[in-house]
């Protein structure tokens, strides 16, 4: 199947259900009776298949997952409440006190303040390279380092990372990459084809499209050898005391990195996807791709219209011939640019927040990926907490508005920015 395709169909048939549903049934419900005693063991000890306990897993998700994770080209997918618990899942799910990652410094505010603040309270250090390029990369990877993060379209920055290189230099040291890529989605780019091992989302954005439903996704690629690097990753090659001795290489063979995460962190710490919000985003899912050509397009126009807008100083679009990550653009994401667009008006931060103050259609919050068109000033809202040379080094200046355009009508989109920007 395509991918238009599979966002459609994948992981369901209505022939296998009990009332032959169309659509994917909500099972709103928390346990599963077993048939006996020895049944119950039986899917305690993951020697048979099915449900027992939705925290741990639940027929509605289990569709949710088997469909991004067929969109993602991954092995297999873990979905949970939010994308921030997905980065944290994805990450302590091979890291432990001692251990260090090493990030890209474009990041999603509340990414590079996990790193930064919460991870080291575990004994696990986030060390940020002065750019995304490989070589800055690599230059921070030790023997105690277990794992390389990036987003393939950082958030706000904009920058496109080079998702081969980085994963070539990544497996050179014997860790894997992970990948956020909520922004590009499946749609414009699959990193586990440039030999990404870990895939993260923010389900929130582009595939639930709606602004009305949280979820997070970690995907699993299940190439990366976990087995041959057994003193760095020990979680998957001795017994696991919490689950009666198992060892997750032995059981679950290439799919042991999402498995654990499913079996230690999700059953651990509860960070649950409700079977109703696998629902929804089941739906957005179904139309994402028809979203995103929208989305693309009408980002494509307004750039261009703002690069032409005397009281615009500057527009970050890949799209432009002149923007430096253009090549890359052509490469991973077929020469098209996401919806994500930045700029700075004319005047610096007082003249920035006057334009954000007086635009009517396009809403102020810090959501993307919405349907709706979306501004945000990330200073003061979403990358508030980072330092200033963070911030920098982020992406962010005071100045800088983020867009994320919206499936309206282009010209009522336009009309909105170049009024605000009139009266700015």
């Amino acid at each position: 199947m395509r991918g238009e395709t599979k966002a459609l169909h994948m992981g369901y048939d209505p022939s296998n259900d009990a009332n032959h549903a169309v659509a994917v049934p909500i099972y709103q419900t928390v346990a599963y009776a077993f048939d006996s005693a020895d049944h119950g063991a039986a899917l305690f000890n993951l020697e048979a298949t099915g449900f027992r306990y939705s925290r741990i897993s639940n027929p509605t998700t289990t569709v949710l997952e088997t469909r991004i994770a067929s969109l993602e080209e991954g092995l297999g997918a873990l979905c949970v409440s939010t994308g921030q618990a997905a980065v944290h899942y994805a990450i302590m799910n091979i890291a432990e006190a001692g251990s260090n990652i090493v990030t890209v410094p474009q990041l999603y505010g509340t990414t590079h303040t996990l790193l930064t603040y919460l991870l080291p309270r575990f004994g696990i250090t986030a060390r940020f390279a002065e750019t995304e390029h490989p070589r800055s990369i690599e230059k921070l990877i030790d023997d105690d380092t277990r794992a390389v993060f990036c987003e393939s379209v950082g958030n706000p920055a904009g920058n496109i990372c080079d998702i081969e290189a980085l994963a070539a230099v990544a497996h050179r040291h014997g860790v894997p990459l992970i990948v956020d890529n909520t922004v590009a989605t499946p749609v414009l780019l699959r990193p586990i084809a440039y030999g990404a091992d870990v895939v993260v989302h923010s389900l929130t954005k582009f595939a639930g499209g709606h602004g009305t439903t949280l979820g997070g996704a970690i995907i699993d690629g299940g190439h990366f050898p976990w087995r041959k690097y057994p003193e760095k990753y020990q979680m998957f090659s001795v017994a696991d005391p919490s689950y009666h001795g198992m060892i997750y290489s032995d059981h679950f063979g290439q799919s042991a990195y999402i498995e654990r995460c499913r079996s230690f962190y999700q059953r651990l710490t509860g960070s649950v996807l409700s079977p109703f919000n696998a629902f929804l985003l089941l739906q957005g899912i179904e139309t994402m791709a028809l979203r995103v050509e929208r989305h693309t397009d009408n980002a494509r126009t307004v750039a261009r219209f703002l690069r032409d807008h005397p009281q615009v100083a500057w527009v970050n679009y890949v799209g432009f011939d002149d923007n430096p990550y253009h090549d890359l653009a052509q490469r991973y994401l077929g020469g098209r640019a996401c919806s994500l667009i930045t700029f700075g008006v004319r005047g610096g931060f007082d003249d920035g927040k006057r334009f954000y103050d007086a635009l009517k259609l396009v809403l102020r919050c810090v959501n993307l990926g919405d349907s709706k068109s979306l501004a945000c000033h990330p200073a003061s809202t979403t990358h508030r907490q980072m330092p200033v040379e963070a911030q920098r080094k982020a992406g962010v200046g005071p100045e800088v508005i983020r867009l994320s355009i919206g499936i309206e009508h282009v010209d009522d989109i336009i009309e909105d920015l170049n009024q605000a920007l009139e009266g700015s």
